[in-house]
């Protein structure tokens, strides 16, 4: 089981870290504890990877760790830490299980941890049984099946600069200039194809690293991306506001 733990205060984070590895209620070891100690710090973890569960601070060094939600979606359930009760209901917006004031005990932290449990067997014994397609499904393609006419042509992954939606219809355009009609949604198709690659950049844009030829700021809150390959006649691309922070991220 991975823990995170969000807290840039040395010994309070090191205090936690003690308690979760005495405690009998799960099974935790060094190697699963990962310790973060900033808003930038936790974003750009929790942009590439998941956790079972955050342990999170609410004052950062660099602010409140709330800010993380707005720019990126945290999946994971978040215990958070702090010494001010005033935040709760805030807290509570997001996927939280519990709100631990300090100084907190072995007690306390029981006490969230038996909440976990509780609400993760809830969730795997309310959760229809997967299906094998749908198993298939979530692995990355190597390779896209697109009906040209009345031709099927395979299209390599590699092959593609971007994909974007317009109406009812999926785009997915390629290198060599070409534009195709694909049968998905940028909501699904994102789930297939690699992370370190490709980055959903709007509600109608996903675009593949190498198609990038510019990145221009024309504001904190306003990035257009240029493409090697654009039509003419295409609006230009912007970076959704609460992409861009993530999009950076990504770039570096």
């Amino acid at each position: 089981m991975r823990i995170a733990i969000v807290e840039d205060e040395a010994l309070a984070a090191n205090y936690l870290k003690k308690l979760i590895l005495n405690q009998d209620i799960l099974p935790v070891s060094v190697s699963d504890i990962v310790m973060l100690s900033s808003i930038k710090e936790a974003t750009a973890f929790f942009f590439q990877h998941t956790v079972d569960l955050i342990f999170m601070d609410i004052h950062l060094g660099d602010g409140k760790s709330l800010e993380i939600f707005d720019k990126i979606a945290v999946k994971s359930p978040v215990v958070f830490i702090t010494a001010y009760e005033n935040y709760a209901i805030e807290a509570f917006k997001q996927f939280a299980i519990g709100y631990i004031l300090k100084p907190f005990d072995k007690h306390a932290l029981d006490e969230v941890l038996l909440k976990y449990v509780t609400i993760t067997k809830r969730i795997q014994d309310e959760a229809p049984p997967k299906q094998e397609s749908e198993e298939v499904n979530r692995k990355l393609k190597d390779r896209f099946l697109i009906h040209d006419g009345h031709r099927l042509k395979s299209i390599e992954t590699t092959e593609i600069a971007y994909l974007f939606a317009s109406g009812k219809h999926l785009f997915l355009h390629t290198f060599q200039d070409e534009r195709f009609i694909y049968d998905d949604t940028l909501k699904d198709i994102i789930e297939k194809l690699e992370a370190k690659t490709f980055f959903k950049i709007n509600r109608s844009f996903i675009v593949n690293i190498q198609a990038i030829k510019e990145v221009i700021r024309h504001n904190s809150q306003k990035i257009e991306l240029i493409l090697k390959v654009q039509s003419e006649d295409q609006s230009p691309i912007f970076v959704s506001k609460a992409h861009i922070t993530p999009l950076k991220d990504w770039l570096s």
